[in-house]
């Protein structure tokens, strides 16, 4: 039996969330191999009706019995509307899951519903109050319109993510390249995201035979400033991680800014020039930390921050 998982982090690297069927012990038991960021077990979409209670089930025993070391594991739950998603909580929370993915979400009262489950499993199952890490899928119109308030719903609402299949399906639009379908969707949710202060991510890309589109919309992912992407694929990870490493020079630039930042507040200074004539304040430095974590992540920093 695995050791129990440490407190997960509300904000660390989730540049890549790969799906799993939680059914599946062939497939989940090391999942962790693949080096995605997240993984995500679904107990919705890809577990038939009359098989729930044997996803719980296996899904409960991965949760305890594998080591997924510094992999971070999700799982989806089934729907506010259907007789599920209590009972997923409960497996979930009593199992040690980072965190839950709320399926279908259209309002901040979704968000509210399942957290106070949450806290009542954590409750049930001793686990510490506040452990158990939220995300929330906007996957319709109405869960777009209503991404700002959803996105400050609770303060274990670490992101947000886009759901493309349900989303063009209300829409009555097709997967068009180059995304023109979901530009306002992913915009939207983007600045309620970055308004509220969490995290977004972009939806899956399901035609594993087109590695150039998939790469056309990474690049779309990071030039909008989405956190991650969803996957559904072990080859689609690394595209992602190195689509998203920043390059030697942004590097430069970022160590530039923290080690400056650093040095001044010790001198109780918050607004300084850099030595290419850029004035740098304090709003500067989440990103250059990012920055540097991305390196770290991606195996190419060799400095000491």
């Amino acid at each position: 039996m695995s050791l129990p998982r440490p407190k997960p982090e509300r904000f660390r690297l989730r540049r890549t969330m790969m799906f799993m069927n939680a059914q599946k012990p062939g497939l989940i038991k090391d999942a962790y191999i693949y080096g995605a960021d997240s993984i995500m077990l679904d107990l919705e979409d890809a577990v038939a009706e009359n098989q729930k209670d044997s996803a719980r089930f296996s899904l409960y025993h991965a949760l305890k019995e594998i080591d997924y070391g510094d992999t971070e594991v999700i799982v989806r739950i089934n729907g506010l509307d259907t007789p599920h998603w209590k009972e997923d909580i409960r497996v979930c929370v009593a199992g040690g899951c980072d965190g839950i993915r709320i399926a279908k979400t259209e309002s901040a009262q979704d968000v509210k519903t399942v957290d106070a489950a949450v806290t009542e499993a954590e409750k049930e199952f001793g686990v510490e109050v506040g452990r158990t890490l939220l995300m929330a899928a906007l996957e319709s119109p109405k869960g777009v319109l209503n991404a700002y308030e959803i996105c400050q719903a609770s303060p274990r609402l670490f992101g947000v993510a886009l759901s493309g299949g349900d989303y063009r399906k209300c829409m009555q639009v097709k997967v068009i390249p180059g995304g023109i379908e979901m530009l306002f969707a992913r915009g939207l949710m983007l600045n309620a995201a970055r308004a509220a202060g969490i995290q977004c991510f972009d939806t899956v890309f399901t035609n594993l035979n087109d590695d150039e589109g998939f790469k056309a919309e990474v690049k779309q992912n990071v030039e909008m400033g989405f956190d991650g992407k969803s996957l559904i694929n072990p080859k689609q990870i690394p595209i992602v991680h190195e689509m998203l490493a920043p390059t030697q020079k942004e590097i430069a630039e970022a160590e530039k800014i923290v080690r400056a930042f650093r040095e001044h507040a010790k001198e109780g200074v918050g607004v300084f020039t850099l030595d290419n004539g850029k004035m740098i304040d304090i709003a500067f430095v989440p990103g250059a930390e990012r920055v540097i974590k991305l390196a770290k992540a991606s195996g190419i920093y060799e400095g000491d921050l």
